[in-house]
């Protein structure tokens, strides 16, 4: 039987991997067999191009760069990660997956269009089953991930709070566009409020 993919997704300091972690706990108390993953990464090949995106100057590459970069990191972890777990019957829970590309090469000017246009080359188009974006009030996540972070952010946490708001506005625009694959999670209560949330959202596919 094929499992499912799920991807969380959510601008910095939204608390992706902790519920990653937590609805993993949930799912596997349910009996599912949970593959956790993250993007960039995932794979030896993935993660190495995840040091050449995350680390450097803010402007060490261009958006169009960085949607190239995320693209290639994001077919070999299709290819040798996800399609292969989710068809041996796991759920994968991925941290950050295409739609993350599209906020925030979106909130730099790149075509959507073309973003999907290399994800169907690249990794031939593979969508989750089921984007749960954890979603902050403006200015929220980006505060609360300098604090966690101790002020020493990667290339896109070091970006000004403008740019936070506007990735924050394409991934709102995402969920509003496609509200049978993606699902907005208020993610200001407790960790066990959203969990539960994220769960509620998932009811239709859960065994």
């Amino acid at each position: 039987m094929r499992g499912r993919f799920l991807s969380l997704e959510g601008g910095e300091g939204a608390g992706k991997s902790t519920q990653a972690r937590r609805l993993a706990e949930a799912l596997e108390a349910r009996g599912v067999h949970v593959v956790r993953t993250r993007e960039p990464g995932g794979t030896d090949g993935a993660e190495a191009i995840r040091g050449l995106l995350m680390q450097g100057a803010v402007n060490r590459w261009s958006a169009h760069a960085e949607a190239l970069l995320f693209a290639a990191a994001r077919a070999d972890h299709v290819e040798k990660l996800i399609r292969p777990a989710v068809e041996a019957g796991s759920w994968v829970i991925c941290d950050r997956y295409l739609d993350s590309t599209r906020a925030y090469q979106g909130a730099q000017d790149i075509d959507d269009a073309a973003i999907l246009a290399l994800h169907a080359f690249g990794s031939k188009g593979l969508l989750p089953d089921r984007t749960l974006v954890l979603d902050l009030p403006d200015g929220a996540g980006h505060a609360r991930s300098l604090a966690r972070d101790g002020g020493a952010a990667d290339r896109f946490g070091a970006r000004g709070p403008e740019f936070h708001a506007a990735v924050a506005a394409q991934f709102r625009r995402i969920a509003a566009d496609e509200p049978d694959r993606v699902r907005l999670i208020d993610a200001r209560g407790s960790e066990d409020d959203v969990t539960t949330s994220l769960l509620d959202a998932l009811t239709d596919l859960l065994p």
